[in-house]
């Protein structure tokens, strides 16, 4: 006799489903598991509510309205900071924070399991996509889930169908906090919540930018100065945190209203060029909502996926195996 599974099992379950890591004999035990605890759901009908009426109860999350108003207010002193090193900086920070802290470690990694690594590697990405501005892991990893189970639907955190400003940034200013952000993390990222060193990455997230912040000053300092200290901070930190925010913004508004269809999905995901290129990859979003799981975004050879390419040179050193690079019927997300 089948033993029914607890609770983190099922939650883990449900979030595995929701993003395809599972192969086609474990999706049907899984749907037929979870249709099961769906039924016993439905019986309490006062316990299901709209994405709307969540953000309604919620409220405003003050502390992220606060941070990101911050990162532009500080953003706006650029031009009169401006210099060739502390751009160089920013430019090689964009790539390291959103190349591969996000597009690889947040996304490709930690939420669709595109390829395995060990965990000091996979503890180092998900540090790396900290330094982004974006949040926590745990956080991240648990709304993209979401977003995939949801896509355009009711329950999607960010669908355009809200709103172009609501999916590109307003969202966040709903974001989850307190004992909801809990139990949202434990039902679509079970597999982080019980990893401990995960959960203390998480609370690095502010310490680690006041770290770099120090970092580029006194680098700044070293090399020119006051001014140059200031231009390493406002352009390093700053001003690069603010493009890669807005840089993976657009892969939730813009590539879910303009571009491309290669692949019939039930969404309105869609393939932007000047994303794909923007975002290291990541806007070619209709072929990432069709197969989830592929490592590969582009899946034409004139899509450039930098991150990808990384992804194979990881694969290469041997520091990343079991690469998802091909189309399985079993991943397809229709």
């Amino acid at each position: 006799m089948a033993i029914a599974p607890d609770e983190t099992e099922l939650l883990e379950l449900e979030a595995n489903s929701a993003i395809g890591l599972l192969d086609s004999d474990e999706a049907s035990a899984a749907d037929e598991t979870l249709w099961q605890k769906d039924c016993a759901t439905a019986m309490s009908s006062e316990l299901q509510q709209s994405e709307e009426n969540r953000r309604i109860a919620a409220g405003r999350n003050i502390p992220v309205i606060f941070w990101l108003v911050f990162l532009h207010a500080g953003a706006l002193a650029a031009p009169f900071f401006f210099s060739w090193e502390a751009f160089a900086v920013c430019m090689g920070l964009y790539w390291f924070s959103g190349s591969i802290g996000v597009c690889m470690g947040y996304h490709r990694l930690l939420t669709h399991g595109s390829f395995k690594v060990h965990k000091p590697t996979r503890w180092a990405l998900a540090f790396i996509g900290g330094l982004s501005g974006e949040g926590c892991a745990l956080d991240w990893v648990a709304n993209h889930r979401k977003h995939h189970a949801h896509s355009d639907h009711d329950g999607d955190p960010h669908s355009p169908h809200d709103g172009g400003w609501w999916a590109h940034m307003l969202w966040l200013g709903w974001s989850m906090k307190g004992e909801e952000f809990e139990a949202h993390v434990r039902r679509w990222a079970p597999d982080l919540a019980k990893d401990p060193v995960m959960r203390w990455i998480g609370h690095m997230f502010l310490p680690s930018h006041i770290l770099t912040g120090l970092v580029l000053v006194a680098v700044g300092q070293w090399m020119g100065g006051p001014y140059m200290a200031a231009s390493m901070l406002i352009w390093g930190l700053f001003v690069r945190l603010v493009i890669v925010l807005h840089v993976t913004w657009f892969v939730n508004s813009w590539s879910h209203m303009w571009g491309y269809r290669t692949y019939e999905t039930t969404d309105d995901s869609r393939n932007n060029w000047l994303v794909g290129l923007l975002a290291f990859g990541e806007g070619w979003h209709n072929n990432h909502h069709a197969y989830p799981r592929m490592a590969a975004q582009g899946h034409k050879w004139w899509e450039i996926d930098m991150t990808y390419w990384a992804i194979r040179a990881m694969k290469w050193t041997g520091l990343a195996w079991d690469v998802v690079d091909y189309k399985k019927i079993s991943d397809r997300n229709r």
